[in-house]
């Protein structure tokens, strides 16, 4: 059992490049932070590095929470797991058939290859009709040779995936009870365990990723948990889903699919946490790091949570996760003239090494970095110690690759690079907003990462946002959002009938089943909860379309007709149409089992002990910054000396250890009490 009487906790979060670390004593609230390079062999060494720089004593922590990008990076990479596919007879390629989709629209070329191949692919007799009703019987000695088979191939995992299963799992667990006597480890997969709705070729793949991952995942948290253990840690380790809930390390490799996506989604979590409290409910989160920019949304404190998120072409994980959309602009990102004259940003990166230009490790490709450095945004002696020579290597290497051929002047180029990169930026934060019927007038822009608070100004001025929020410590954000997150467990249960031909207590006996399922999960993990909540959501659509619309409810108790209003209501405001004479049809019943736990003092990210009582003392010098082809001299403050609620118009840069904030011509920032910066947009001091 957990000591709870010590107060110190751990968020550890593995990024591509860095593993960040905040250490919170949540009775005094004090803060220790880490930043080391991640050990992409073994991120346990990294994890472990972390826990050493930031001097934490181990056998004192209560808990380590942690985000990993193991499972993420080994679907991306493909670098899975041996696993073999047990399957309905006659339905082996339904993995590789998958949808009438393209990897390019307007293309018809393109590459896809299927998690799990054909030759491990085997079928056996078995068959259930999408009511539930068997078929054709499980024939177990066919699943016993299959077993075989796929061990003599090698396979060290296994997934059980048979047709309409959702609709009657009997014959997916008794094949895993017969497996179970031969195989030779746990990783065995049902594909209804993972995910319980109907379409075979979503609840396939996201079963195959599962067990493609699952010894990947198993082995990674043996190691990390033996080697804390080995330390002195005495606690338990949480690992950070992509739902942005927390399971234990001794359970998660279970549905190591649900851990797909952690990292983006652990930053989300921070925003919301951030959200509740200070009183702005409805924030667009915008993490832009070297390589990429994640967005997303959070409504009224709560982040936007999806089952349909598709990671890569062919590649859907139909487990809830964080609504996440990705754009490859980062600070990292390769700026290019075409052969046609055109310039382009991304999706390549310098990455950390060699990185930008302006890092002085010997990169040659002009970056956003080096762009920002050009105009004076970012300080080149703080990216590196240049010694006066890098910017004239930046100027010149931009002249030669993007100023000469547009026939800019180097300042114009790096303008135009700026300008490029807040457009995609900007295409991806409508996606989350404007295309999911958000205004984002109505919301106040979150930026992290470690270039997000450079850019954030210019794009809520394009998107007419009103305000921009910079949390104490961006660079870190992922981490602190691992020590905020709740305990949460969804669920997702296809019925798939028509509204009318329900019960009026159908609905809540299903969500109650649910329910008590979540809470059963949530004691096991023994860890102190503050209050449990539920939320609750129906998956609905007109009888004969595709595509489902999310209904939420204020509770589980309600009848068909209430829910026929709600569901009339949800498309009207989408779509603007009233489709009264067409019967609605329940596809998805969805509950969130989600235990808050006690709540996190981050007052002291930045130390109180370190500010200044007024602005002038905070400012470290001048720089001539470039806003609107326009030069200013423009004060420097150093943010761990700016006064705690001080206030001040732009133009304006504040530095810190882990990103640099610019306050654009027109703007006003102040602090809040807990050390956010809030930017208001169009307005300055008075």
């Amino acid at each position: 059992m957990v000591d709870h009487r010590s107060e110190l906790i751990a968020g550890i979060d593995v990024g591509g490049t860095f593993t960040d670390l905040v250490q919170l004593d949540q009775s005094t609230g004090h803060v220790r932070l880490a930043k080391v390079p991640t050990t992409p062999d073994n991120q346990a060494l990294g994890v472990m590095a972390a826990l050493e720089e930031a001097q934490c004593d181990l056998a004192a922590l209560n808990l380590i929470i942690h985000g990993t990008t193991t499972t993420t990076n080994a679907v991306l990479e493909r670098k899975l797991s041996r696993t073999g596919l047990i399957t309905t007879r006659g339905f082996r390629d339904v993995l590789e058939l998958g949808r009438r989709t393209r990897p390019q629209a307007y293309g018809m070329t393109g590459h896809f290859t299927p998690i799990i191949p054909r030759d491990l692919r085997l079928e056996v007799p078995e068959r259930v009709d999408a009511s539930g009703t068997v078929v054709i019987p499980l024939d177990e000695a066919a699943v016993r040779e299959a077993a075989e088979r796929l061990l003599k191939a090698g396979c060290e995992s296994v997934v059980v995936h048979f047709l309409h299963a959702y609709a009657n799992p009997d014959h997916e667990r008794r094949a895993a009870e017969v497996l179970a006597e031969i195989w030779p480890n746990s990783h065995i997969t049902m594909g209804h365990a993972i995910l319980q709705e109907s379409r075979e070729y979503e609840r396939g793949v996201t079963a195959a990723v599962n067990a493609s991952v699952q010894p990947i995942l198993d082995r990674y948290l043996q190691r990390l948990t033996k080697v804390a253990a080995d330390a002195g840690y005495p606690g338990e380790i949480l690992v950070m889903n992509g739902n942005g809930g927390m399971a234990s390390a001794r359970t998660v490799a279970n549905e190591a699919a649900k851990t797909v996506m952690s990292g983006p989604a652990s930053g989300v979590m921070a925003a919301a946490y951030t959200a509740r409290l200070t009183g702005h409910q409805n924030l667009i989160t915008y993490d832009m790091g070297g390589t990429s920019t994640d967005v997303a949304l959070v409504q009224s404190s709560e982040p936007a949570v999806s089952n349909e998120i598709e990671i890569e072409y062919a590649m859907p994980i139909h487990v809830p996760m964080v609504d996440v959309r990705t754009v490859g602009a980062g600070g990292g990102s390769i700026a290019r003239v075409t052969s046609s004259g055109l310039l382009e940003i991304g999706p390549q990166s310098a990455g950390a090494d060699p990185g930008p230009i302006c890092y002085g490790k010997g990169g040659k490709e002009p970056t956003i970095s080096d762009a920002n450095l050009i105009l004076g945004r970012l300080n080149p002696d703080r990216v590196v110690n240049s010694g006066g020579t890098v910017p004239d290597v930046v100027a010149r290497i931009v002249a030669e690759k993007l100023a000469d051929p547009l026939d800019l002047n180097v300042t114009e180029a790096a303008l135009a690079v700026i300008q490029l990169a807040n457009t995609k930026m900007a295409g991806a934060i409508r996606m989350v907003s404007l295309s999911l019927g958000a205004d984002p007038r109505d919301f106040a822009l979150f930026a992290f990462g470690g270039a997000g608070p450079l850019h954030a100004s210019a794009l809520a001025r394009e998107l007419s946002i009103p305000k921009v929020l910079v949390p104490a410590r961006p660079g870190i954000t992922n981490a602190i959002g691992c020590v905020t997150a709740d305990l949460r467990h969804d669920f997702v249960r296809t019925i798939n009938r028509a509204l009318d031909t329900l019960g009026e207590t159908e609905l809540a006996e299903l969500f109650a089943q649910q329910v008590r399922e979540g809470e059963a999960l949530i004691s096991n993990e023994r860890l102190p909860v503050k209050t449990l909540r539920h939320v609750f959501s129906v998956d609905m659509q007109f009888v004969g379309q595709t595509h489902l619309l999310r209904v939420p409810l204020d509770s589980a108790d309600i009848t068909p007709t209430a829910l026929h209003d709600l569901f009339a209501k949800v498309y009207f405001d989408r779509f603007r149409v009233e489709l009264a004479e067409i019967r609605a049809q329940v596809v998805n019943l969805n509950c969130s089992v989600i235990a808050e736990r006690p709540q996190i003092d981050l007052s002291k990210l930045i130390d109180p002990d370190g500010r200044k009582a007024t602005l002038a003392e905070a400012q470290t010098g001048m720089r001539r910054v470039c806003f609107d082809r326009v030069w200013h001299d423009t004060p420097v403050y150093w943010r761990d000396s700016l006064p705690l609620e001080f206030s001040c118009s732009g133009p304006a840069v504040i530095e810190q250890m882990d990103t640099t904030v610019l306050i654009e011509v027109g703007d006003s920032a102040r602090g809040d009490a807990l050390g956010n910066i809030a930017i208001d947009i169009g307005t300055t001091c008075e």
